[in-house]
């Protein structure tokens, strides 16, 4: 049997390939993450922002009403995607791990990068997008891997190849920017109720807003740039956020501040599939694992039986019937939350309850003006509501919530008699998807070695 082929022979083999014409005109593929952002833009009805280019992205593709991470921290979120599996699946659960250890995916899963330059793609993270626009180039896995990128710009392909590329946006991480051109006025923002009605409040959403807008200017550049070019009508464009908004009960936690992201599709007519229109909002439940398998499936290329993501529903994949997300350690913050989201309940499981929502952490307690202001209120006694709710001391073991009704998720039915088969239908899902992907946040962090050791649950 001959020796395995090394990532530089398969690579070399497929361009070959390629330049012999054995390939089919197939598309480019250009991927935009922004860190830590919501729905927030005015195409999702948000009349307080003002993002023009990113609008235009959703009129002329496909704009996601119901697309969620599976983890709402950038590294476990980020090495989902990257593989196309659940973080909790392949041990990349817990938030900047695996740094020094050594340690790597399990054997069969790889970056998706690695299937589209052996289908003869060159693939990029790119750093200098256009003018005035620097890719950070992050990539933030929970595992070791050697560069899964060819280059660092579409323009180093070769003449007539294919090319995946990403760029990486920071705008929406804190710390956040003025928008000097186009200022937002804090008093037109509708806070969510579980925030108290303050200044300082008001004025750090107004800031995430203006710096929103900030991205939605660079978006722009780089759709200019695929303009002047004459790649966009070569070019599907996806853009995503790689978790939900920098705020409390957003990042890091399971509501939907902190798992609900925007998700915009915009593929050229050439490469539509069939019922696939402009303006087209598709309200199927999809994670962002799905990104993954649908952008191999867009590339003609089969997702491998193993992933975990599946196409979207117009690409062949089946629908969804709910989506899952779990939360795991957060720097020096440990915790397991894990959540059952349907098209209208949501369920979470806190498996650590005599633990406060907002246990110590560095990052939370320096960076978010709203936290600071909610815990001086408490101190005073003139927190109430939802708002007090997040600050006690310790937290349910499980919540339900009717997102119909209740789209802030501020009124937990999970004691609530009229909603038990409910409850009881979605702990039994969460146990199955536990038991069935092999959730490695059941294990200690110093145990969490491979997906298939054999399991001893630690904390039901």
């Amino acid at each position: 049997m001959g020796m395995p082929l090394t990532r530089r022979e398969a690579v070399g083999l497929s361009l070959a390939a390629f330049s012999q014409g054995s390939t089919a005109a197939r598309p480019n593929i250009l991927w935009l993450i922004a860190e830590d952002l919501s729905p927030d833009l005015a195409c999702y009805g948000n009349r307080a922002v003002h993002t023009p280019h990113l609008d235009r992205l959703a009129a002329e593709g496909v704009r996601f009403t119901r697309a969620f991470v599976t983890g709402p921290v950038c590294s476990a979120s980020r090495s989902a995607i990257a593989t196309g599996m659940y973080q909790t699946t392949i041990g990349a659960h817990n938030h900047r791990s695996h740094r020094d250890d050594g340690y790597r995916l399990p054997k069969g899963v790889e970056p998706f990068t690695r299937y589209l330059e052996r289908a003869g793609y060159h693939t990029s993270n790119v750093t200098s997008a256009a003018p005035g626009v620097r890719g950070t180039g992050k990539t933030d896995f929970n595992f070791v891997t050697e560069d899964i990128f060819e280059g660092t710009d579409w323009n180093q392909r070769r003449s007539g190849q294919p090319f995946y590329a990403q760029v990486n946006f920071s705008e929406t991480h804190r710390a956040f920017r003025r928008c000097p051109d186009r200022p937002v006025d804090p008093m037109s923002i509708a806070l969510p109720p579980y925030y108290p009605d303050h200044p300082s409040v008001r004025k750090d959403w107004a800031m995430y807003f203006e710096t929103l807008q900030n991205l939605d200017a660079k978006v722009g550049k780089v759709l200019a740039r695929l303009d002047e070019e004459g790649l966009t009508q070569e070019t599907i464009v996806i853009f995503f956020g790689d978790h939900g908004r920098p705020m409390p009960r957003g990042k890091q936690f399971l509501y939907e501040g902190g798992i609900r992201i925007p998700l915009l599709v915009r593929i050229p007519e050439k490469f539509r599939p069939a019922g696939v229109k402009p303006g087209m909002i598709c309200e199927d439940l999809v994670s962002a694992i799905d990104i993954t398998a649908s952008t191999l499936k867009l590339a003609g290329i089969e997702p491998p039986a193993h992933m975990e993501g599946r196409p979207f529903a117009w690409l062949g994949g089946k629908r969804r019937e709910f989506i899952i997300a779990a939360r795991d350690r957060c720097d020096e913050t440990v915790d397991r939350i894990r959540c059952v989201r349907t098209r209208r309940f949501k369920y979470i499981r806190n498996f650590f309850p005599d633990r406060p929502y907002t246990q110590q952490n560095v990052y939370k307690d320096v960076n978010y003006p709203t936290l600071a202001v909610m815990r001086q209120l408490k101190e005073a006694g003139k927190l109430a509501g939802a708002a007090a709710a997040f600050l006690a001391d310790r937290r349910p073991p499980e919540e339900l919530y009717d997102l119909a009704a209740d789209p802030h998720e501020t009124r937990n039915l999970a004691g609530d008699a009229a909603h038990r088969r409910r409850l009881d239908e979605l702990r039994a899902t969460l146990e199955r998807w536990i038991g069935e992907t092999g959730d490695q946040g059941r294990f200690p962090e110093d145990r969490v070695m491979s997906w298939d050791r054999d399991r001893t649950e630690v904390d039901g």
